[in-house]
């Protein structure tokens, strides 16, 4: 059984995170079409990763404006195209503006919504990728779970069992056909430092903690590099701090990196100090021990396995759970460890999944049978 799937694209992670997925679900015959819905407005998070993906776009959306504007062009070109291009589902990934906005376009038309990372959970009710993830358990279909944790959360969150599949990440896929190696730790030295999170680098408190730790990061645990994120360097830039950090000893601040540049400077790392999701499921592949400048995250595995610190933006919090993670014992644990986020092989579970002969059944929303209820409703509800 083929179907027809239209893939949107919204943001740098996704392309990396979906590119696995688009392939394999071509070579086992299936009619995609990829969609890059111009979330990412700035070139250099893009630059040529769609070559490096090997997937190619069939269409590419013009988002202008403000970021209202954005969203509501997004959400109008996203209609615009479920009416032009009839599909059996769409495939999202994450907790982007692109994932529910696709996703009700999708819906509207009783098209299937297949969603991967489902069941990720910060429980930050400020998050508006919280928000995002909690709108996907009503508008998905189907649930492609990392990992039986998330799994678990969208049990809680009402989800039917059958809609459920655990499949690992597929950014662990991406990671494996790098063929970017693990390191010996022995041979890994420094810190990968990224930083982007609009509540850290927008604010000008945390803007400031942020340059004093990249300082001392660089001073006790150098050499450090810092791939600046578009938006970190228009913060530093307009607070006049660019050249402060660009010029910290021990420091060496870049462009964005290619991705297998950026995996291959993660595996040589002793630790990253990050406020990314994505960068700490890749550290967990490499057996990299992560910092997070963040207070939860949507992550928990590797804050169970201790390989995982949250730490929020204060630069003495960040250091002192970097000089924790950096012992020779706890470098050496985490670098035993298993990867929580799968081994490699989510394009495959997924295709499979789609192979399924009852698929069909749970990928289109269906209106009840006449006076149908769910089990126990009326119970709940008693007489009257």
């Amino acid at each position: 059984m083929t179907l027809r799937l239209t893939v949107p694209v919204g943001t740098r992670p996704e392309v990396i995170k979906l590119a696995p997925v688009v392939r394999a679900l071509i070579e086992d015959g299936h009619a995609v079409r990829c969609i890059a819905t111009g979330q990412h407005v700035d070139a250099r998070m893009y630059g040529d990763l769609f070559d490096e993906a090997r997937i190619r776009p069939d269409a590419a959306w013009q988002l202008r404006g403000s970021e209202g504007d954005r969203l509501g062009s997004l959400l109008a070109a996203a209609f615009d195209d479920v009416a032009q291009h009839p599909a059996d589902a769409v495939l999202v990934l994450g907790d982007t503006y692109t994932a529910p906005l696709v996703a009700m376009a999708a819906r509207s038309r009783g098209i299937g919504v297949l969603h991967l990372e489902a069941g990720l959970r910060s429980f930050n009710p400020r998050s508006v990728e919280e928000v995002n993830r909690r709108m996907m358990v009503a508008l998905a279909t189907v649930h492609f779970a990392p990992t039986a944790l998330a799994a678990r959360f969208l049990a809680d969150d009402g989800v039917p069992a059958e809609r459920v599949r655990v499949v690992g990440n597929p950014v662990i896929d991406a990671v494996v056909h790098s063929g970017v190696a693990v390191r010996p730790v022995g041979e890994r030295a420094g810190v990968l430092l990224t930083a982007h999170r609009a509540t850290n680098v927008d604010d000008p408190g945390r803007l400031l903690e942020l340059v004093d730790l990249v300082r001392r990061l660089g001073a006790e645990h150098g050499p450090v590099t810092f791939p600046l994120h578009p938006r970190t360097r228009d913060r530093l830039t307009r607070a006049g701090l660019l050249e402060e950090v660009s010029g910290a000893a021990g420091v060496l601040v870049c462009e964005p990196l290619p991705y297998e540049e950026l995996l291959r400077a993660l595996a040589s790392s002793r630790v990253v100090v990050t406020d990314s999701g994505g960068l700490q499921e890749e550290a967990a592949w490499f057996g990299v021990p992560s910092v997070v400048m963040r207070h939860t995250t949507p992550r928990w595995e590797g804050v169970h396995s201790g390989a995982v610190l949250l730490t929020g933006m204060a630069a003495d919090a960040v250091l002192d759970a970097v000089r924790a993670l950096t012992t020779p014992a706890v470098l050496e644990r985490v670098a035993g460890l298993a990867c929580p986020y799968g081994t490699g092989d989510t394009a495959r579970q997924v295709s499979d999944v789609l192979a399924e002969p009852g698929i069909r059944r749970l990928l289109a929303p269906t209106e009840p049978a006449l006076g149908s209820t769910p089990a126990g409703l009326l119970r709940a509800v008693g007489p009257g």
